[in-house]
């Protein structure tokens, strides 16, 4: 037993209920178990109790044992000056507690109370090595109750990731075309070279791209080499113009090329930096203020249409500088453009809309999150296997969410479905 456990049955009232008594034998009815406290102070609070016959309002405090309450120094806090209830696991040693202002805190004993299904199978989730503790229950949930919690958990991840985009608008002092840019690097680094994608972009503001977005292989000299992908020494006349191109626009700017490296190793060509940063190129060179196109989309799949970019002519026949291939059109690519509607235009549409409080903008992105085709990784993989099956980018997201910040957290007290299953065995 910890007293997390303790607080979920006792918020949940998983415990029999019938004839209960304190210590000092006075009879007790729970009209209201109070709030969980997730601040200083007891763990319940504005409980509603009647002790013989009387109510009482005031706050719940938890322990395993009663002498819990010193060793924790509560009886010298003017927080716990309001506590009506002291609720342990145990009532052993069996102590009179003493506070100022109160002679003595009557003490329920929940041990005999609880089930010992509901102990068994929340100690082998705690100490089952599988993908998650509660994978051989999930028949307990219905539909209805796995969506509910899927929308919470979806929007828990996206309030922890607007709040870096927020980090960014700080920085650029709300300018959205010039986070839109750097979030859109990062996107296109994604997941080996998005720190440096990002650094890349940080360095070439967005005014610098929009003067420049009519010519490509200016727009190429410089994402290349602000990545530090025009030092070698080139044969190719392509690959000695972007060079020179560069050298000249960074002494006109001042430019100084990031210091983090980008990776070819372990990825597929399709995904080489130098491509994906070609690409990236030519995106900007088709269009101008893109956030302002994005919040005045109404239709998903032209929006799509409009990220469904082709590199420049000179990559079909190459992966890397100065290294030709055999020909293949470098285009995006369908989950290539799912991922950036879901991890960049949806999220900044999101976190646009929860800034100016415009809630048809948030509306459309859910929307067009639900539109998307869902995730295809390890993790949902293994959830389809096991019936939870993901419709849509909304859902893959979710579980995504549910197994990093929950189920690989042993965090089943505080999971809509593991409260839900454990809730069954009471």
């Amino acid at each position: 037993m910890n007293e997390r456990l303790l607080q979920f049955i006792w918020g949940a009232g998983h415990f029999n209920k019938n004839f209960l008594q304190t210590d000092r034998s006075e009879h007790i009815e729970i009209i209201d178990p109070g709030k969980l406290n997730v601040n200083q102070g007891p763990d319940f609070l504005d409980a509603r109790i009647r002790i013989n016959g009387t109510v009482w309002v005031g706050s719940v405090e938890l322990h395993i044992y009663p002498d819990d309450w010193d060793k924790h120094g509560h009886g010298d806090d003017e927080n716990y000056r309001n506590v009506i209830l002291h609720v342990v696991w145990q009532n052993k040693p069996s102590i009179s507690i003493s506070q100022k202002g109160i002679k003595s805190i009557s003490i329920l004993e929940m041990a005999p109370r609880v089930s010992k299904i509901l102990l068994a199978q929340y100690e082998q989730w705690m100490n089952l090595d599988s993908f998650i503790p509660c994978q051989s229950s999930l028949g307990l949930v219905d539909n209805l109750h796995w969506q509910g919690w899927k929308e919470r958990i979806l929007v828990e991840r996206w309030q922890r990731k607007t709040a870096r985009v927020k980090e960014m608008l700080l920085q650029n002092l709300f300018h959205w075309e010039e986070t839109c840019w750097w979030m859109i690097a990062r996107n296109f680094g994604n997941p080996v070279n998005a720190d440096a994608f990002e650094a890349m972009a940080r360095s070439v503001p967005i005014n610098i791209i929009w003067k420049h977005r009519s010519n490509i292989i200016q727009l190429e000299a410089i994402l290349l080499g602000q990545a530090g992908l025009l030092n070698g020494r080139y044969k190719e006349g392509y690959s000695i113009l972007l060079q020179k191109e560069y050298r000249y626009q960074r002494e006109k700017y001042k430019l100084r090329p990031i210091l983090m490296p980008v990776h070819f190793l372990r990825m597929r060509p399709g995904n080489f930096p130098t491509i994906r940063l070609a690409q990236l190129a030519m995106l900007m060179h088709q269009q101008e203020n893109i956030f302002a196109g994005w919040l005045e989309a109404n239709d998903l799949d032209n929006l799509k249409k409009d990220l469904d970019i082709v590199a420049n002519d000179h990559w079909h026949y190459h992966y890397r500088l100065d290294e030709l291939s055999n020909f293949r059109i470098k285009r995006m690519g369908e989950s290539m453009i799912d991922n950036l509607v879901m991890n960049t235009v949806c999220l900044m549409l999101f976190t646009y809309g929860q800034h100016l409080n415009d809630q048809p903008v948030k509306e459309k992105a859910i929307h067009w999150l639900k539109q998307l085709a869902p995730e295809n990784n390890r993790i949902i993989r293994k959830f389809n296997s096991l019936g939870i099956i993901s419709k849509n980018a909304f859902d893959s997201q979710a579980l995504l969410e549910l197994k990093t910040s929950y189920c690989d957290l042993r965090k089943c007290l505080d999971c809509g479905i593991g409260r839900k299953i454990l809730g069954a065995s009471f």
